[in-house]
């Protein structure tokens, strides 16, 4: 299959590496005591006589009542691993909580439960409860349902407040099983973890003290992030021995093309494009194939290419190809899952919305439009593929930023590196003051609830200003919550901040889906195409008061994208180290950010046409960052003369916002940066990465805990680009606001040498 792409022989050339990982037998291992026969009957039922090792290790810690993690490769059966502890405690008269983060995740699960469980009868009685439930039906899953799958999202909004209601639930509580765990990472996993202790907090006053179960991806010390997440000493089992079919991974970086960018830089076809192509290419050969993209828009862009190509070649083939993405009705939603459970779909360009889970047995080939921000999410996506162990193929199409050029030029990144540790901080004040709010109104807050395992010293430390606030009030020895509204309603634990943007047809009134606050400044300005189930808008008014962008159906030949500019300063340094006669620091910052223009591109080249001003507000962020200076005496060792100084700074802060998410579990766009000649708190030449979200997400501190490989990297890659003067490979950035004005890629190289010659400060405490 992979021949077959690399035709004609051109084209061939764009595969940068090829990793062969041969396929692996299985362990199994007997079920261990305490399991009901008629469960394992069921078992053997659906197909299975033995559980793999790692399976009935996980089921013989969760019945012995230890909460465990389970991180292995996709399709490793982690479903099973969880099921049978779950149905254990069905029969012996408990309930079990299953959480997803996503709604076609819990959806899935279910249609797995009902199947396994069938032998069982009107014992097991799952319900999905989601914001797509609809009000019958979850009157029935809270009067009746044992087994209730949901998200953290309803939890924190809906179950959690309403807890009494679900007293006769929460009160035979056995089981909490937490999937996808490896996605609760940065702001959303600390809200997530905060949620969780909420639950815990809420069990225990109902008389429950549930055995946490997860399931993660493969990822660095499994067990310390499950701590992390959940509050409790958690196990790890990590050794997995399922069977695996052969799959082939290769690297591919698509070609320069004619066109020029900005500065005048070469520009390679674009990840979107060529993705399309590939698709196109093995929808055609029959092969059953999805192609995971970086951005809803992105979905749609390709799914709109490869049907109109397949078209060409067969019109029947253009109806087999469909995008799917967060942000549609769930009506449509449903429709896409069953079409592609059927078979009656061949190809689907998707977001990570489908990579959480979903069953897509039987799939050939994966398509990675862009390296998915972490090591852990590439091998998920990858691991779509080849799910009943036969042969799988794998491609990463590079897209033309500095983090994908170096993977595909270093594969030893990719493939012989551990996956990453996952961020997140839930003692965040900012995700951890609502938290405390909420839990007061569920149940009055004590001191006790100040201990380690729930909501910690930070806890303890914040409920004094939050009732300096008027939010909460002491009586005796409780914290109670002092307001009408319920605190659960005032935060997105998605950390999206504000309510939605609702997509409107002009002319209809039709709702066409949803853009999150955070987003809508750069995606529905006014002027931007936006893409929704293969037909293109254009967006002719952005009413941010209502939250509403009314569109208007166009098929303008180009794509759009917003840039803005952004000012910082420090708040208080938390950590400060010698980095040679540099310095290498920590702590809080302000940044306002404006959104002030956006650009049209050329759909397949990304070749620029034009620029246009935006009037819109400025937004002030407070958060975390890590940044370094630099003295004088360096600047003249590494020849940057003052002409040359703020170029050669903003390249050095471009290129290391690209590398910063091979160290840490983030994405470009979860991270920003400000360099400047002369900052005013640090009196010299200074480079700032800061965190996107409120209050930070971790990103910024690992970054400050990985300086010396982060910035060698950067370098290494800036140096290793082959262009002349700095392009989108190396040091300019999509969302730069100043036109990618001044860079100096000579001179970024020579100030990070000149800062790595040093000796490295000492490694810090994370």
């Amino acid at each position: 299959m992979l021949a077959r792409l690399g035709r004609p022989s051109d084209r061939s050339e764009r595969i940068t590496h090829t990793e062969h990982l041969p396929a692996r037998t299985g362990r199994h291992a007997p079920w261990p005591q305490g399991i009901p026969s008629a469960i394992t009957d069921a078992v053997r039922a659906a197909g299975i006589d033995l559980p793999w090792a790692h399976q009935a290790r996980t089921a013989e810690l969760a019945l012995a009542g230890t909460s465990v993690v389970l991180s292995t490769g996709t399709a490793s059966g982690k479903s099973l691993a969880y099921q049978v502890p779950l149905l254990t405690g069905l029969l012996d008269g408990g309930t079990a909580l299953y959480l997803a983060p996503t709604k076609a995740l819990a959806a899935d699960q279910r249609r797995a439960l009902r199947a396994l469980a069938a032998p069982l009868g009107s014992a097991v009685r799952p319900a999905v409860y989601d914001g797509d439930t609809p009000p019958e039906e979850r009157t029935w899953a809270r009067e009746h349902a044992n087994a209730l799958l949901t998200n953290p999202d309803m939890l924190h909004r809906s179950l959690l407040p309403g807890h009494r209601r679900w007293s006769g639930f929460l009160r035979r509580l056995r089981y909490v099983v937490v999937d996808e765990c490896h996605v609760y990472r940065g702001v959303f996993g600390s809200h997530v973890a905060q949620v969780l202790r909420r639950l815990r907090r809420v069990a225990g006053h109902h008389g429950a003290e549930p055995v946490f179960v997860l399931a993660s991806a493969t990822t660095a010390e499994p067990g310390a992030a499950a701590t992390r997440l959940t509050g409790l000493p958690v196990t790890e089992v990590t050794e997995d021995s399922a069977p695996r079919g052969e799959v082939v991974f290769a690297l591919w970086e698509p070609p320069l093309t004619e066109a020029h960018g900005e500065r005048g830089a070469p520009l390679r076809r674009t990840a979107t494009a060529e993705s399309a192509d590939l698709l196109t290419d093995l929808t055609v050969a029959g092969a059953r194939t999805v192609a995971f993209v970086r951005s809803r828009r992105g979905a749609e862009l390709i799914s709109l290419i490869a049907q109109e190509r397949l078209a060409e070649v067969d019109r029947s083939l253009a109806g087999r190809v469909q995008a799917y993405r967060g942000g549609y009705l769930p009506e449509e939603r449903r429709a896409l899952e069953r079409a592609l459970h059927s078979g009656e779909l061949l190809g689907l360009a998707a977001t990570n919305a489908l990579e959480l889970g979903v069953d897509i047995a039987g799939l050939d080939a994966v398509i990675l439009a862009g390296y998915p921000g972490t090591r852990a999410s590439l091998w998920q996506q990858a691991g779509r593929a080849g799910r009943r162990r036969q042969g799988a193929l794998a491609v990463m199409v590079a897209r033309d930023d500095p983090l994908d050029t170096y993977l595909v030029h270093h594969p030893e990144a990719l493939f012989r590196q551990p996956v990453e540790s996952t961020v997140l901080d839930p003692a965040n004040p900012y995700v951890l003051a609502p938290h405390l709010c909420a839990a007061a109104a569920e149940v009055p807050l004590t001191e006790a609830d100040g201990g380690e395992d729930l909501f910690g010293a930070a806890g303890g430390a914040l409920l004094p200003k939050l009732a300096d606030r008027g939010l909460l009030r002491r009586r005796g020895t409780g914290w109670y919550w002092t307001r009408r509204e319920r605190p659960a309603d005032l935060v997105d634990i998605r950390g999206q901040g504000g309510r939605p943007v609702q997509v409107v047809e002009q002319a209809t009134g039709r709702l066409l889906g949803t853009v999150d606050a955070s987003a809508a400044h750069s995606t529905v300005h006014e002027g931007a195409v936006h893409l929704h189930r293969g037909s293109s808008y254009v967006v002719r008014e952005l009413d941010l008061t209502d939250s509403v962008a009314l569109v208007e159906e166009s098929s303008p030949p180009w794509s759009t994208s917003a840039r803005d500019v952004a000012d910082i300063s420090i708040l208080e340094t938390e950590t400060e180290i010698p980095w040679g006669p540099a310095k290498l620091c920590f702590g809080s910052v302000e940044v306002t950010n404006q959104v002030v223009s956006y650009l049209r591109r050329k759909l397949l080249t990304g070749e620029i046409l034009g620029e246009t001003s935006l009037d819109l507000p400025p937004r002030s962020l407070r958060t975390r960052a890590v940044w370094w200076t630099v003295t004088e005496d360096q600047l003249d060792a590494a020849r940057i003369t003052p002409e040359i100084l703020p170029g050669a700074l903003h390249a050095a802060e471009h290129a290391s916002i690209g590398m910063l998410p091979l160290f840490a579990t983030c994405d470009r766009w979860d991270i920003g940066g400000v360099s400047t000649a002369l900052h005013p708190d640090t009196l010299l030449p200074t480079v700032f990465v800061h965190d996107g979200h409120p209050g930070g997400a971790g990103f910024a501190e690992r970054g400050f805990h990985t300086a010396r490989a982060w910035l060698t990297a950067t370098r290494d890659a800036i140096a290793a680009c082959g262009c002349e003067a700095g392009c989108p490979s190396c040091v300019q950035s999509p969302k730069c606001g100043n036109g990618n004005e001044p860079l100096h890629k000579r001179g970024a190289i020579r100030l990070l040498t000149e800062l790595l010659r040093h000796e490295a400060p000492p490694e810090p405490a994370p």
